[in-house]
């Protein structure tokens, strides 16, 4: 083929900006002019006061990103996000991949049914799964600590003790989020040939040797798209710990979107919030980067 023949005429680019117009113009108001507002403010020590009156703020440049990290709460808030997304996503995405090639066995019967059940709590309001929860995890009420009596264990202060408050809180997030990459694992398996599992149970492959040597290679784009997209949202736990623990006991579960929180709408620093928050990008961004360079090797 010519390269005369590759180029696009003008005027198909001209219908191709037509189209994509409406959506950029879209996209530029609610996304790249908040964010710049964003990044302006955090050069600023926009406070209560800049509210009332926007000449009481004043530019201080980087002076909130070198106070932010002399800060001892800022980089115990991002252990804990660290902690939560390190943790709770691979947990989240093996659970989500159990789920998935269970429900796609041929030996489960009912399994829109059971995908229906296993979905309902990712539809659910965060919210209210996080009130529940806490009932749960009720220190005296709670029916862990009730089911662990059936077992001699004594009670255990879940969201009151700083060594067992995270891991109630990712366990809890598991059990929310592993339906919604389970139907996409499920997507990936159902796009697998059934002649190359054929053919491994012909060379005489066990259920392992085809796990690993021809499910998970043929599932890497899945697993990529569920890693980033599930490690992307752990990074930016708010809710839980704002709703079950309040980022207690002793900041244990303060998250860096927590804190943004505290600072910007509870004290009102919003200039300090916003650089806060463009820390965070900058830890989501470098992370994303990682997952995507660490899959490709592997591929």
């Amino acid at each position: 083929m010519t390269a005369a023949r590759l180029r696009i005429p003008a005027e198909a680019n001209s219908a191709a900006w037509f189209f994509l117009a409406p959506a950029l113009v879209l996209i530029g108001i609610f996304f790249f002019l908040p964010v710049a507002a964003a990044m302006l403010l955090s050069l600023t020590d926009f406070d209560l006061y800049g509210i009332a009156s926007p000449l009481n703020t004043r530019f201080v440049g980087f002076q909130n990103y070198s106070r932010l990290l002399r800060t001892p709460d800022f980089w115990l808030a991002l252990r804990n996000t660290f902690y939560f997304a390190f943790v709770g996503g691979p947990l989240t995405i093996s659970v989500s991949l159990a789920a998935a090639l269970l429900l796609s066995s041929k030996l489960v019967r009912f399994k829109s049914v059971f995908r229906t059940i296993y979905f309902t709590p990712f539809v659910t309001t965060l919210v209210a799964v996080a009130i529940v929860w806490r009932y749960l995890y009720h220190t005296r009420y709670g029916f862990f600590n009730y089911a662990l009596s059936f077992v001699g264990i004594d009670p255990i202060d879940w969201l009151g003790d700083p060594a067992w408050a995270m891991p109630a809180i990712i366990l809890m997030a598991v059990w929310k989020s592993f339906g919604y990459n389970m139907l996409i694992f499920i997507a990936g398996l159902q796009a697998i040939p059934e002649e190359l599992y054929d053919a491994a149970s012909i060379d005489g492959a066990g259920p392992f040797r085809r796990f690993f040597n021809i499910t998970l290679p043929m599932l890497s784009p899945t697993l990529v798209f569920v890693t980033v997209i599930t490690m992307i949202g752990y990074f930016q736990l708010f809710a839980e710990p704002y709703v079950m623990t309040q980022g207690g006991p002793l900041r244990s579960t303060t998250s860096v979107v927590l804190l943004m929180y505290e600072e910007g709408f509870r004290w009102w620093r919003m200039g300090y919030a916003a650089a806060i928050a463009f820390v965070l990008f900058i830890v989501i961004l470098l992370a994303t980067l990682v997952q995507f360079r660490l899959q490709k090797e592997r591929a």
